[in-house]
This record gives structure tokens, C-alpha cells and sequence, in this order.
């Protein structure tokens, strides 16, 4: 059988699928306990990864923030016209440790979700988060070095940026995670990687995540780039992924990392080690519903476009039912899933649900199925486990006019298996 070149990755929100199935089941259960049909379902589509959004223990510090800052409660109202409490349990992103959630059977049934993967010709892939971690982090007493600290004037000028929490040396200010361009997310705390201890204790956070999975997905991978912290924090700091991801390959020679980035930092990843980074460029282009833009970008080469994560939908952007007309959600869905790279599908996309989930929430609205998306989904997945799409040769024609005055020519894309 020849290699795979150009695998499939599935997506799926955990705790909102893990709530639904205990609703139907009348009773408690383990992630281990979802039927093996379901797994089953998912290979014969054709897909090679399950990526279990949300699996890691998140504290109690930040569902009490995510159930009370009210900049996010609008969005949750407009996913759950019938949000209660009890339906925000926190951003999964906020993580406090890395084992498996209890309500989730914790770390035996993912263990075992892991194996029936497996034996299934599947691969599993986790969450990993550089970049901060929970206001209740066990870090944050007994290493609060480890964060960016501030002052009582930072806090004063800045308080959608700094908290002050009590550590083992007392009260003290520190930085939430965040990103250059937007305020801070008061849930997490920002770690300081110009402390060698922060990216000692990180790598072995990575290295643990590894033993379990198959693969991670790096959030916002690009905010631990030392250009992008000192820009951030004005701290310089050596590189983390190159050493990192080395580690983990000399444990785990095949083991798989994705990236998520944007800002155009995408080979700067892809030459730092990471197998796959986000085409978000590709995702905004489409949107905009613009050809030439969208073609001038399948003009790369094919040792960066090989390396690309191409997506309509994941649990960051809006549904593609939503965003894109039938038609041209179709369209969209064939420039994009029949061009080189990984090809990753959101759940909920297949059968074109149109309600997006917020991370923060563990349940989402029942929705009824799309029948031509349904149908047309199939029929893509189908074609794409033909041979030659997953392990053929993909080139880009170029596209010429035939007669003069007729412009029709550049709303064409054109490409060859």
C-alpha cells in the first residue's frame, strides 16, 4: 500500500458529545463507553486522525470566569436559547493538568478510546497549550516564577491584562495569557519562557501529552516564537520548538504535530519541526469569495502547501452552513479538500449544522441534518479515499483566455491529480 501523503483529520468537541451520549444513555459514563460503531463510522469515511478537543482537566477558577464575564455571555445565548449554568463548564483551553477529565473516565477510558483508535487504523490526537495555563494551576503557588508577573500599577492601568492572586510568597500580580494584537484571556495565566525552568517543566508537559496520543494540536503555537513574545512581553527568549519537538520525535520518531498559527508564520513552524500548520489564509480567501487571490495562493510550493491544515470550519470559526451559500459552500469544500495537505473536517460539518460552539460550553442545540450537504459530504469523502488523493501527484494549471474581451477566464481554478 503506498504511503499516505495526504491524510484526514476528524475533529470532535468531547464534553458536547460525551453530554449528549450520558443524556441518551439516562446515566454516567466513560468516553470509553461510546459505542465502537461510532469509531467504526468514522474510519470508513476515510479518515486517518480523531482529534478529542477538550479532554484535559480545566479548574473550577475558570468556569466561574467563563459563567461571569459578560463580553462572552452574548455568545453563548446565541448557541443555547436555553443556556443554563450547568451548560458552561469553562475553556478547555484553561487547562490546570494534563489528565483526562473524571467525567470523562479520565485517563484509563482514554486509553482505551486510544486502542479501539488504533485497532482501527485510526490515530489520536490531543490538545496541547504552550502558551498559559488556569488561574488554579497547581504552578501557580508553588512556582509563581513561572508566570509574567506585573504591579499594583499595571494592574490599576491595565486590568483587563493582570490579576493578583495569592502564590506561596503571597499575593501577587500576574499577566494573563494573550496574544499581541487583543487584551488578555482572564482565565489563563501567561508563562514566562525566558525562564529555562518554564520550557524544562513544558517539555515534559509535551512529553507526557505524547505518551498518550498519537499527535497534538498546539494551540496558538505562534505566541511562544521569540519574536512574538518580546514583541508581546518585551522579554527575550530562546527557541522552544526546535528543542522541543526534537525531544519528542527522539521518544516518538512518528508522532505528528499540528500548529495552530496565523500572521503568516506558517513556514516559520513548518521549518521549526511541525508536520502541519493552519491554512487560515486560504480559509479567509474563500470567504471572501475572491478567485484570483485564491489561486494565487495555491501558486506555493509544494513543500510548504504539503504541510497545510486545510479547513471550512473548526471550533474557532463560524460554521461553513452559516458562512458559505449552498453552492458555494460546495465549491469551497472542493478547492479546499482535493488540495494538497491535511484535510481537516469539523464535526457537525458533514451533516451542515449551522450553530457554532463556543469552547466554553459542554452542550450544543440539537440540529437536524442538511440533506444535500449530507449527501454532497458523502460523495467528497468517498472520492478522497481514492488512491491517487491520497498519495498522488497535485499540480496547479495555469488558466489562459481564449479570446480576447472575455475576462471569464480568471474565475477558474484548475488543478490536476
Amino acid at each position: 500500500m503506498p504511503a499516505i501523503n495526504y491524510p484526514s483529520l476528524y475533529q470532535i468537541n468531547t464534553r458536547v458529545r460525551h453530554r449528549r451520549f450520558c443524556r441518551d444513555r439516562g446515566r454516567a459514563a466513560g468516553i470509553g463507553d461510546w459505542p465502537d460503531d461510532e469509531w467504526q463510522g468514522i474510519a470508513e469515511q476515510g479518515f486517518d486522525w480523531v482529534w478529542l478537543l477538550g479532554v484535559w482537566q480545566a479548574g473550577q477558577a475558570g468556569a466561574q470566569v467563563s459563567r461571569s464575564h459578560e463580553p462572552w455571555q452574548q455568545g453563548f445565548r446565541a448557541s443555547l436559547a436555553d443556556l443554563s449554568e450547568d451548560d458552561i463548564c469553562g475553556s478547555c483551553f484553561a487547562v490546570t493538568r494534563y489528565r483526562t477529565l473524571e467525567c470523562l473516565g479520565g485517563d484509563k477510558a482514554l486509553a482505551s478510546v486510544r486502542k479501539k483508535l488504533n485497532e482501527r487504523g485510526l490515530k489520536l490526537m490531543l490538545d496541547f497549550v504552550p502558551n498559559h495555563t488556569a488561574l488554579d494551576h497547581p504552578w501557580v503557588r508553588e512556582h509563581p516564577e513561572f508566570y509574567i508577573q506585573g504591579s499594583k500599577e499595571d494592574i490599576e492601568r491595565e486590568p483587563q491584562n493582570y490579576i493578583e492572586l495569592e502564590s506561596s510568597q503571597g499575593r501577587q500580580v500576574f499577566a494573563y495569557g494573550r496574544d499581541p494584537y487583543f487584551d488578555g484571556w482572564p482565565d489563563t495565566l501567561q508563562l514566562d519562557y525566558g525562564n529555562p525552568k518554564v520550557q524544562e517543566s513544558m517539555i515534559a508537559e509535551l512529553l507526557a501529552v505524547a505518551e498518550r496520543c498519537d499527535g497534538v494540536r498546539c494551540d496558538m503555537a505562534m505566541l511562544v516564537l521569540p519574536d512574538v513574545f518580546e514583541r508581546t512581553w518585551g522579554k527575550p527568549i530562546e527557541p522552544f520548538w526546535p528543542k522541543a519537538i526534537a525531544e519528542v520525535r527522539e521518544r516518538f520518531p512518528d508522532f505528528m504535530l499540528l500548529a495552530e498559527v496565523y500572521w503568516d508564520l506558517e513556514w516559520t513552524l513548518q521549518q521549526q519541526g511541525f508536520d502541519y500548520t493552519y491554512d487560515k489564509r486560504l480559509y479567509d480567501r474563500l470567504r471572501d469569495r475572491a478567485c484570483r487571490p485564491v489561486r494565487d495562493h495555491l501558486v506555493a510550493g509544494l513543500d510548504f502547501q504539503n504541510k497545510l491544515a486545510r479547513f471550512l470550519e473548526n471550533h474557532d470559526e463560524p460554521r461553513a452552513a452559516e458562512i458559505f451559500p449552498q453552492d458555494v459552500h460546495e465549491a469551497a469544500a472542493i478547492v479546499t479538500f482535493l488540495s494538497p495537505g491535511l484535510r481537516f473536517f469539523h464535526d457537525g460539518q458533514l451533516t451542515g449544522n449551522r450553530v457554532h460552539i463556543p469552547i466554553h460550553l459542554c452542550r450544543g442545540p440539537e440540529e437536524t441534518a442538511d440533506r444535500r450537504l449530507s449527501e454532497f459530504y458523502s460523495d467528497l469523502l468517498q472520492t478522497l479515499q481514492r488512491p491517487v488523493f491520497r498519495s498522488g501527484e497535485w499540480a496547479l494549471a495555469e488558466c489562459r483566455p481564449v479570446e480576447g474581451g472575455n475576462e471569464s477566464w480568471q474565475d477558474f481554478i484548475v488543478y490536476r491529480w
